[in-house]
């Protein structure tokens, strides 16, 4: 049986997880945690671009067939029709769908107010102090030993908002590249809030941009099945939790972040929620047509 794939991306602590845990009600669908298949197409284009026997003798029918396997090996154990890949960096990568995997890119984008992002970042890092024994400390404040950085949540947000590799950085950089590259009509995005205050009309939302038949969830005694082992991943045991009951549970930015980092939110915010400036599209599968892919991407100055 033929699958059909789908892509979510979007940012940190914006609820990609309940998200998930909320589409997999639908038995037709399987939503996991996050995956390595982006990665692995990309290490595989990268090989064979530059590959001196490969350039002398091309086989490109071939290398669009090997790299464009990976995804559909990965989840050949799964047995739903219709699976959502994970990983914050499709949005960068609009080609790689089109042109290896021959599906019209469709990628849902969870958002969120990048303050209360940084806020449930922070929050956890204050709750999972280290522990003698733990296999890694958390990944933040990893980052800031290695670059001799004093830890201080104020070095832990700068990290987190302004430096390559920060995990807050590298997400919006990769919806901002999407967006320039023309492929907004690709994207659906979907506020945490709005998911959270009306879960339902959210999913309706989606299904229709899907193009899949509407089904009807529940909202009550939500549990994660697919976890990840977050404290060896992450250092933070919380990571990808699900409340049972759905609420925000985060306490307010004003109660968390140091002052000069809600100044830098507020003087900034509208570079760094630009998708509160694009108008809402949809894609036209009647227009979908296969792109020839670019490796090169570009970073993006999200502060004014």
């Amino acid at each position: 049986m033929d699958k059909t794939f789908y892509f979510m991306a979007g940012l940190p602590r914006a609820g990609s997880t309940l998200l998930s845990t909320l589409l997999n009600q639908n038995p037709r669908f399987y939503s996991g945690p996050s995956s390595p298949v982006l990665g692995a197409m990309f290490s595989l284009h990268d090989n064979f671009q530059g590959n001196e026997l490969y350039t002398g003798y091309p086989k490109p029918n071939q290398v669009n067939e090997i790299v464009g396997s990976v995804i559909r090996h990965w989840y050949s154990d799964v047995e739903q029709e219709v699976i959502f890949d994970k990983n914050r960096a499709w949005t960068a990568r609009v080609p790689f769908i089109e042109g290896y995997i021959g599906q019209e890119a469709k990628i849902i984008v969870p958002v969120r107010r990048v303050d209360e992002i940084l806020t449930s970042l922070l929050t956890m890092v204050h709750r999972n102090t280290f522990v003698e024994g733990q296999p890694r400390i958390n990944f933040v404040d990893e980052q800031l030993v290695k670059a001799n950085i004093p830890i201080s949540d104020e070095t832990r947000c700068q990290y987190l908002l302004t430096a390559q590799g920060g995990i807050v950085y590298e997400s919006l950089n990769a919806t901002k590249i999407g967006v320039d590259q023309g492929h907004s009509d690709k994207f659906h995005y979907v506020d945490y809030n709005d998911l959270v205050t009306d879960p339902q009309g959210q999913l309706n939302n989606i299904y229709e941009f899907l193009g899949e038949e509407p089904f009807e969830h529940t909202f009550d005694n939500l549990s994660n099945e697919h976890r990840e082992d977050d404290l060896t991943t992450y250092g933070l045991s919380d990571m990808h939790e699900v409340h049972s009951k759905l609420e925000k549970t985060s306490p307010d930015p004003s109660e968390v972040l140091p002052e000069s980092i809600i100044k830098l939110y507020n003087e900034n915010k509208k570079n760094l929620e630009f998708w509160t400036e694009l108008k809402p599209t949809h894609p036209s599968p009647s227009t979908f047509k296969v792109k020839p892919f670019e490796t090169k991407t570009n970073t993006y100055n999200l502060f004014s």
